[in-house]
């Protein structure tokens, strides 16, 4: 573990002391939390980003035409 220093406003550090002890845990392990659960979002969405960007593109269209509109509504 590593010890970091912030700074926050008055208004900030009361509301984390008190949210903190209603869930049993310190301001300092709620703000260590908050950080990891970004950054594993960030490198989620980067994984997902970089899987999504290395993928072979995928052919929609079949050959021959797309319907048209009317062959798609048509009632039979």
């Amino acid at each position: 573990m590593k010890n970091v220093t912030i700074t926050l406003d008055e208004e900030v550090a009361q509301w984390a002391r008190i949210w903190a002890a209603k869930h049993h845990t310190s301001v300092s392990r709620l703000v260590g939390e908050m950080l990891r659960r970004r950054m594993l979002e960030e490198e989620g969405y980067e994984a997902a980003m970089k899987q999504y960007l290395t993928a072979k593109p995928v052919l929609l269209k079949r050959q021959g035409k797309y319907p048209s509109r009317d062959e798609l509504h048509e009632r039979r």
